[in-house]
């Protein structure tokens, strides 16, 4: 069977010891196919620096995703975070052109003050300023893709992000069904739920590949707590029916390991979709 579902790490991999826009050698030698670009606490990579990543990955064959920074809030109550939050998004564009990331990741925003309606009201808004500003820019060599989120009080379920996306031209989900796993306080505890959520992207999007985030994960009432191994198996969801599902289903699938065992666990991974293809 065509390999369909490709693997890699949420940032450097954990023995290398090189510059992270020079990681495609690196990763592509442990067997893996993919690469996300951590820009969680800034956007600090220099155009030449971005496009060093963009030949070295070509090089490697190694698909390179962006991860724009963690406190982005297109939701906010506050008119300059949102100002704030649309310029690192620009600018996230920006490097995903130079770099030749094919997504870029982001967490959309808070409730906040607002219910949820309203907060998604508020961050399409965001995202409808955001899209004009690239466009007299001539930045278009670029896809948006925001995350399930993993806390009750982040606006990011699977109904908000399918809705975000189907507004918006160049926008595709990121699934992290860990978040989506702690968010619904133990929703996946069987290999069916996770055939659920496919059939529902299924039915409500038209996608061609996609992305996700996995890692095992520990949770309380309000949503994610921390991340685990995948050898902690006291924590959910189970990889094994996540895998298996992916193929039964027929998807073409980018599976980036948030794992604190980064590109190790994303070996577990593909070893676990190897022996099912």
């Amino acid at each position: 069977m065509e390999q369909k579902i490709i693997f890699g790490p949420a940032g450097r991999p954990l023995g290398y010891k090189g510059p992270a826009y020079k990681a495609c050698d690196f990763i592509k030698e442990e067997g893996l196919d993919a690469y996300e670009y951590q820009a969680g606490r800034g956007l600090r990579i220099s155009e030449k620096s971005s496009k060093i990543l963009k030949d070295n990955s070509k090089n490697n064959n190694v698909l390179v995703s962006i991860h724009a920074p963690y406190f982005i809030n297109l939701s906010s109550d506050k008119e300059k975070t949102i100002d704030n939050s649309i310029e690192m998004l620009f600018k996230a564009a920006e490097v995903a052109e130079w770099m030749g990331a094919y997504r870029i990741v982001f967490h959309p925003g808070y409730y906040s003050k607002y219910s949820k309606d309203e907060a998604l009201k508020i961050a399409k808004s965001s995202i409808t300023k955001l899209l004009e500003d690239l466009e007299i820019a001539g930045i278009s060599e670029f896809t948006f893709a925001p995350e399930t989120t993993g806390k009750r009080s982040q606006l990011g379920n699977i109904d908000e992000i399918i809705a975000i996306c189907n507004e918006f031209d160049k926008f595709e989900p990121t699934i992290d069904f860990a978040h989506l796993h702690a968010r619904g306080r133990g929703f996946i505890s069987e290999k069916d739920d996770y055939n659920k959520i496919l059939s529902k992207l299924e039915d409500e999007l038209d996608i061609n590949k996609l992305h996700c985030h996995f890692t095992r994960i520990e949770y309380t009432k309000s949503g994610e707590k921390k991340h685990h191994t995948l050898d902690e198996e006291d924590y959910g969801p189970e990889p094994q029916w996540f895998i298996e599902s992916l193929v039964e289903n027929d998807w073409n699938a980018t599976i980036i390991c948030e794992s604190p065992n980064l590109d190790l666990d994303a070996i577990k991974l593909r070893e676990i979709y190897e022996k099912l293809i």
